[in-house]
């Protein structure tokens, strides 16, 4: 049961099961679209994208990171411009989100790492909550990002 249960949270934070994955919700959204916030949303495409990835990388650090430090929030999860720094910062967010997912779905899997246990440098918080709270996490924001689209008109179904 205990690979069982490593399986399903691995593969919880990639799938789309209950609702649509990354790769869709990010397909065929063209790049003048990225940056722009539909009227009476604080958040365009990029910042949700962005988001994402920082608090994927942010959870994945507090797992592997003795030295971990707490970021400050709200100010270091989102970013201050709705507008992609660059033309290859929308693709580069993509590949941190997918390699550092791929890292927690490596932990998820990792039998040496018993889900149930403290982290030693947190303040109660497991393993098991830290995977749950991204894949919760991501979700919320995918859908976020659907309705983003939907309002700027860019949502193909």
């Amino acid at each position: 049961m205990d690979q069982d249960l490593r399986d399903l949270l691995a593969r919880a934070l990639n799938w789309a099961e209950a609702h649509t994955s990354l790769d869709d919700a990010v397909a065929g959204l063209a790049a003048e679209l990225r940056g722009r916030a539909p009227g009476g949303l604080p958040y365009s495409p990029w910042q949700l994208l962005e988001h994402i990835r920082i608090t994927q990388q942010d959870i994945l650090e507090f797992c592997r990171n003795p030295a971990y430090e707490e970021m400050k929030w709200p100010d270091d999860y989102w970013p201050a411009s709705p507008e992609p720094p660059s033309a290859k910062a929308w693709d580069e967010s993509l590949r941190g989100i997918r390699h550092d997912r791929e890292a927690l779905e490596k932990l998820a899997r990792d039998p040496s790492v018993d889900l149930a246990e403290r982290i030693p440098h947190g303040s109660g918080q497991t393993y098991l909550r830290e995977i749950l709270l991204v894949i919760d996490h991501t979700a919320y924001h995918l859908g976020e990002l659907i309705v983003v689209r939907r309002l700027l008109g860019a949502w193909p179904r």
